[in-house]
């Protein structure tokens, strides 16, 4: 029985990254509870864990399910996604002119069990102005992303530098988990005459 690929996530994303590296994949959104409590790393890896494992008990056993979280992460404080458009603008204002960490949390649960790790990557904000902060929170870009922003969209522009892996800003660090998905049978689309 071939094995599939399963996304936990409607992030898009996340689909952009599966689909652009040539991943075939369905998308299945987890209703599974999210800790928000804790260190950064062990909320993202523990989420992500509960995301793939929910969706993967609902699959046949030639699944194979991918479940990510992404947070950020300003000194020890964890930044989710944004409650308010205020909470937005609030967020952005301790991010602007400071370093912070990204960190995405991933899992892949099939039938021989769930592998999880995260991956981190360092960001630095240069100053930003009020009017830039809410002239961006006004765009609404930022209601459905962790620490209010998407570093791939119109943030773009306060990104003074990155440290790591670009992708895992964006929600998937697709190169990290590659060799993972790769052990249990899933190759992109491209790859397959080479297995």
């Amino acid at each position: 029985m071939e094995k599939f690929l399963v996304l936990a996530s409607a992030s898009p994303r996340r689909s952009e990254i599966l689909l652009s590296a040539g991943y075939e994949f369905n998308i299945i959104t987890s209703a599974a509870t999210e800790i928000t409590e804790g260190a950064g790393a062990i909320i993202a890896a523990e989420n992500a864990k509960a995301k793939a494992l929910a969706v993967y008990s609902q699959q046949p056993e030639n699944a194979v399910v991918l479940g990510a979280d992404t947070v950020v992460c300003l000194n020890d404080k964890v930044l989710g996604k944004p409650k308010s458009r205020e909470d937005a603008f609030n967020m952005l204002v301790s991010l602007s002119d400071s370093n912070h960490s990204v960190i995405t949390g991933y899992a892949v649960a099939s039938k021989n069990g769930v592998k999880t790790g995260y991956c981190e990557t360092f960001v630095k904000f240069r100053p930003l102005t009020d009017e830039e902060i809410n002239d961006y929170v006004a765009t609404g870009e930022c209601d459905d992303k962790a620490g209010a922003y998407g570093i791939q969209e119109r943030a773009s522009l306060f990104v003074e530098a990155i440290n790591g892996d670009y992708f895992n800003i964006m929600g998937l660090p697709v190169a990290e988990i590659y060799p993972i998905l790769k052990s249990e049978g899933i190759y992109p689309k491209w790859q397959k005459v080479l297995v």
